[in-house]
């Protein structure tokens, strides 16, 4: 298959992937997905295995076989099955944000990942702050021994279903200082928190989250207080690089798709795939789909490597860039040459373009990363 990411995997990912793909044919076909949908939008029996059966909740942590490109293989064939439950915002951004802290309370909270007790949404984004991480409204003060937190939180995703949160609060500076943001680990039903639960068009959870008075104890705060930012930072970057992996397997899946239907489908006495110009447009998709393959080794490369920081997140939104503009366009392209069916409930290909439509704006949009490219200069 030509269209698989191409970082050389050793045998080990080899295996991973061949592992993942196997469980979810067996587990998770399309009819499967279907019925998670309808009773919420998660599978606790999914998730078990994810835990023990698989034993994938722990490949982002490093050392001990797990690595940045192994969660990259993990999230790649969790897009071409289009699963539904929330690994990137627990096993990716969860286990990122808590393996770099000390804070006791994050090594339990990390065990409880592994084993599959804990899950975890990140509210980084306040209300109206758009993707800028730093540009916090919510604010944290001490209070005797422990934290009282207010503040808005907006498009939480996978927090109806996470028994924890994982939140950016100031706790000193100015509205957008890089100076002064805190990291919070705190249970989703505290006193004080109040999720406003809904579903996004690909059918995932979100909620919006208000915070009046939230009282946390004192070990909530994980790192050093008003220094997270560096962190959040990083681990958003590998956040970025395991959605264009999920999105790899997205856009694999429609193309796979459409060259199998204009293959069975007939139009004046042969097959849509024998038109030449049809065969142009699959090709400037298969185009689009290696142009993203490429961008996505390039910034696993800037991770694994540990590089500079400007020049993990240029590569961050280099990809993250290519992958919005082949998102939309395979697509696009994908439900246009099926027709009107491309956009039925009923047909696989329609789900997979809403989570195409999603991945295109999340954790910021096309024009968003091209202009933080352009910020950053050359390095």
């Amino acid at each position: 298959d030509g269209w698989e990411m191409t970082f050389a995997p050793d045998e080990v990912q080899t295996l991973l992937r061949n592992s993942m793909s196997q469980y979810l044919r067996d587990h998770y076909d399309f009819e499967r997905r279907r019925a998670i949908l309808d009773d919420g939008g998660f599978s606790r029996a999914v998730w078990s295995d994810f835990a023990s059966g698989l034993a994938i909740l722990g490949a982002a942590v490093p050392g001990a076989g797990g690595s940045v490109a192994n969660a990259m293989i993990v999230m790649e064939e969790l897009g071409r099955a289009l699963v539904l439950e929330p690994y990137l915002e627990t096993a990716v951004i969860g286990v990122g944000l808590l393996h770099r802290q000390d804070a006791p309370v994050a090594g339990e909270l990390l065990a409880g990942i592994l084993d599959g007790r804990v899950r975890t949404a990140f509210a980084a984004h306040d209300a109206g702050a758009r993707y800028a991480l730093e540009d916090l409204a919510t604010t944290a003060r001490q209070s005797g021994s422990g934290w009282i937190i207010d503040g808005r939180k907006s498009v939480v995703i996978g927090a109806p279903t996470a028994t924890h949160l994982l939140l950016t609060a100031r706790t000193h500076g100015g509205q957008r200082d890089r100076d002064g943001v805190s990291l919070f680990a705190i249970d989703r039903n505290a006193s004080g928190v109040t999720c406003h639960d809904y579903r996004l068009i690909d059918g995932r959870g979100a909620s919006d989250i208000v915070l009046e008075n939230a009282h946390v104890p004192p070990d909530a705060l994980l790192g050093t207080a008003g220094a997270a930012l560096p962190v959040v930072e990083a681990v958003m970057d590998e956040a970025i690089a395991a959605l264009c992996a999920e999105a790899l397997g997205v856009m694999r899946r429609m193309l796979d798709d459409t060259v199998a239907y204009t293959r069975l489908r007939r139009q004046f006495g042969q097959a849509l795939a024998d038109f030449q110009s049809l065969q142009h447009r699959m090709v400037e998709m298969f185009m689009e789909l290696e142009q993203s393959a490429a961008a996505v080794q390039i910034l696993v490369a800037s991770l694994d490597a540990d590089a500079d920081a400007t020049k993990r997140t240029r590569d961050a939104s280099a990809a993250k860039a290519t992958i919005a503009k082949a998102a939309r366009f395979i697509g696009q392209n994908a439900v246009q040459l099926h027709g009107g069916m491309g956009m039925t409930d009923e047909l696989p290909l329609g789900h997979y373009f809403r989570r195409a439509t999603v991945i295109e704006n999340q954790f910021g949009s096309r024009d968003h990363h091209i202009a933080r490219y352009a910020r950053l200069g050359r390095v």
